[in-house]
């Protein structure tokens, strides 16, 4: 195995979506709120700057009210192809205090309006690893993603 694979989770999904749809719902706020976290919970605030070096606020709420704001900067954005972004940073190239991990979304044409979508966690150390999937990756994104399934419907 090796240090690049050792330290990911990834879910990998069809969707019956072309890939302009599922990246929209990525980048705009808007759209993002509608799904991007399991329910009960919900995003109460999202700001993107969509573009290599632009920072990402995304203030997730549990159900009693509590918020947990995730800042983070995008690395690379290929429109309508791939996201790669990270905590590393809490804006512009300032060091975060506790880097947890870099996404990295795929979307991949499958014809006929089909999408194949990958979505990648990588992590700096096997510990972090180890407690994402503890909080509980694989469940908490593929939620996240049947929600988007539900949101692309809507489109």
């Amino acid at each position: 195995m090796t240090a690049s694979t050792q330290h990911e989770l990834v879910l990998v999904r069809e969707f019956d979506a072309p890939r302009e749809k599922i990246y929209r719902a990525w980048t705009d706020p808007e759209l993002l709120k509608q799904w991007f976290v399991p329910r009960p919970w919900s995003v109460a605030d999202a700001t993107l700057d969509v573009r290599p070096g632009g920072s990402s606020v995304v203030v997730m709420q549990d159900p009693d009210g509590n918020q947990y704001p995730n800042r983070g900067v995008y690395l690379e954005v290929i429109e309508n192809e791939k996201i790669v972004f990270t905590d590393a940073y809490s804006s512009a190239w300032v060091p975060s205090e506790k880097p947890f991990f870099t996404g990295v979304i795929l979307l991949e044409e499958l014809g006929n309006g089909r999408t194949k979508y990958t979505a990648m966690a990588l992590h700096w150390r096997a510990e972090d690893k180890e407690a994402h999937e503890k909080m509980g990756f694989h469940e908490g994104w593929g939620k996240a993603a049947d929600q988007l399934a539900e949101l692309l419907a809507t489109m």
